[in-house]
């Protein structure tokens, strides 16, 4: 991560516990939150990102709801005998 250039500055209002939650999160002592924020959100696009295997997954599952190729909780408790 580097971190140069000019920057513009913007007030951000945060509740005590997610300014806790975002300390906690520094690598270092003094590492500014921005740092932890910008970690934290480049982390997050990295991961967000499904698979080719997870969106088959999610349309098939879709396919399978919409063909009535489901159960719900109810109907497998009946039929298992739960």
């Amino acid at each position: 991560m580097v971190y140069c250039g000019i920057m513009s500055a913007t007030t951000m209002k945060l509740s005590i516990k997610t300014k806790k939650l975002l300390e906690k999160r520094r690598n270092y002592p003094k590492e500014p939150l921005e740092y932890v924020v910008t970690r934290l959100l480049e982390y997050h696009a990295e991961n967000a990102i499904l698979t080719k295997d997870e969106i088959k997954d999610v349309q098939q599952g879709l396919e399978d709801i919409k063909s009535g190729r489901v159960y719900t909780t109810e109907q497998l408790n009946k039929e298992l005998g739960l």
